[in-house]
């Protein structure tokens, strides 16, 4: 189904799900954005997934939602793409604390398509100030335009 960084900001919140909470609702859809802007990506040491957060427009300051794409094997060719095609524009992922989340932002905004599995993740520190819903892509793939 396709979908906008802006309509998954307007999703309702609902309450925080538990750790057993079984995906249900919007969370059994798969979505793609067939546009977006890349503004942080960064790996996360305690899962190793790759977290980026993107936008509807390249502006810095706009809201954002969290994508995250899994370490497991399925999606290591997304995995590999996403870093190779990073690392073209001089950027390169690497492990980086939520207290030092700025220093994962991209000069520059890239454009990206994405598809994913929509994620109701429980409120906490998870990202830049820009992030603007609890609600992510996860899984997703992220394949830059």
């Amino acid at each position: 189904m396709q979908t906008t960084v802006a309509q998954i900001l307007g999703w309702a919140f609902g309450p925080d799900p538990l750790d057993s909470t079984l995906r249900t609702g919007r969370e059994l859809t798969l979505y793609q954005i067939t546009t977006a802007y890349l503004q942080n990506a960064r790996l996360i040491s305690f899962d190793c997934d790759v977290h980026f957060e993107i936008s509807d427009t390249p502006d810095k300051n706009a809201p954002r939602v969290i994508v995250e794409t899994a370490i497991d094997s399925e999606y290591c060719p997304s995995r590999k793409a996403i870093e190779g095609g990073l690392a073209q524009h001089h950027f390169q992922l690497q492990y980086i604390a939520n207290a030092d989340v700025s220093q994962a932002e991209l000069p520059q905004a890239l454009p990206v398509s994405v598809l994913g599995l929509a994620f109701r993740d429980f409120e906490h520190n998870r990202g830049s100030v820009e992030v603007g819903t609890p609600w992510e892509l996860h899984p997703a793939e992220v394949t830059l335009q």
